[in-house]
């Protein structure tokens, strides 16, 4: 490895959030390539079965913003 080539490390945090951010993309591009983990899909599958079992349990993304920037003052 050649030591005096660039690396992600030494980008400033505006160039690193921007190459998460494409990272990101690239990734959401192609969603069926992302893999899954079997505990990941039970996991999802009890929130489902939850939230059809009980409704009332979900709340929205309103409310949820709202909770956020009261805990966090924003």
């Amino acid at each position: 490895m050649d030591p005096n080539a660039a690396s992600i490390f030494d980008l400033s945090p505006p160039e690193k959030l921007q190459l998460v951010e494409d990272l990101w993309d690239d990734l959401a591009a192609t969603p069926s390539d992302v893999p899954v983990h079997e505990w990941q899909k039970e996991e999802l599958e009890r929130r489902k079965a939850n939230l059809l079992s009980n409704p009332a349990s979900g709340r929205s993304w309103d409310e949820i913003k709202q909770a956020i920037r009261s805990r966090y003052g924003r």
